[in-house]
């Protein structure tokens, strides 16, 4: 696995970019699931040359970015051909169709089908995690990785899509990392027990060296960001 360079994150006072003069920037913060989605999928298809790495300090972000770059002020957003997209989902489809490299979506309409289903649920697999997260049950996150198990059985092979690693299992790896953590070390709850294709799905993708090495949670981190997020509701 080889390793890149990792640009400091720029705040406030940092010098805005020559904007704008051809070059493919994706902004984003190391941290952030949805960025990672559209990370992964930039490593994966070899575009670390393509697509330059622009992370932002979220919390003392450059105003020139909103002023300049992108108005809803948040991240992933990508800068491309002299326009800013951003959504994180629209983002993997869009490096994906746009961009050489390995495609990330086979051909096979029914996988295609398959892929556009398990996109409408993903709020309600984060939704019900995070009503476990508001309270003490953890019944909710149960029936999220109920359902994502039974997902998996739908092909054979580890991923979602069958034996591809595809924009399926980037979808959903950046929160099931995040949510794993925060449900073993919080609630005690291994979402791998009793889940055989869960646990296969999270073995395979963590040798897919394009998500390894997007990898920069801190399991400290990610608890005492959702005991943030949470903590008021309970």
């Amino acid at each position: 696995m080889t390793t890149e360079y990792l640009p400091h994150p720029l705040d406030a006072t940092a010098e805005e970019p020559a904007l704008f003069d051809g070059t493919t920037r994706l902004y984003m913060t190391y941290k952030c699931p949805l960025a990672q989605r559209v990370w992964i999928t930039r490593n994966y298809k070899g575009l670390q040359d393509k697509i330059k790495l622009v992370p932002l300090n979220l919390q003392n972000r450059p105003a020139w970015y909103k002023e300049k770059v992108y108005s809803v002020n948040k991240v992933p957003s990508l800068e491309h051909n002299g326009k800013v997209m951003g959504e994180s989902i629209d983002l993997i489809k869009y490096v994906d169709t746009n961009f050489q490299g390995p495609s990330l979506l086979p051909n096979d309409a029914d996988k295609k089908k398959f892929f556009e289903e398990l996109l409408s649920h993903i709020d309600q697999f984060e939704g019900l995690v995070f009503t476990t997260f508001k309270g003490d049950s953890t019944t909710e996150a149960g029936t999220a990785f109920d359902h994502l198990e039974h997902a998996l059985t739908k092909y054979d092979g580890p991923f979602l899509l069958g034996h591809e690693f595809s924009l399926a299992d980037i979808t959903f790896i950046p929160l099931v990392e995040r949510f794993q953590i925060n449900l073993s070390e919080v609630f005690k709850y291994d979402i791998t027990a009793g889940r055989p294709k869960v646990t296969a799905w999270i073995e395979a993708v963590n040798k897919i060296d394009a998500y390894k090495r997007t990898k920069k949670t801190d399991p400290k981190e990610i608890v005492a960001r959702y005991k943030m997020m949470f903590s008021a509701n309970k």
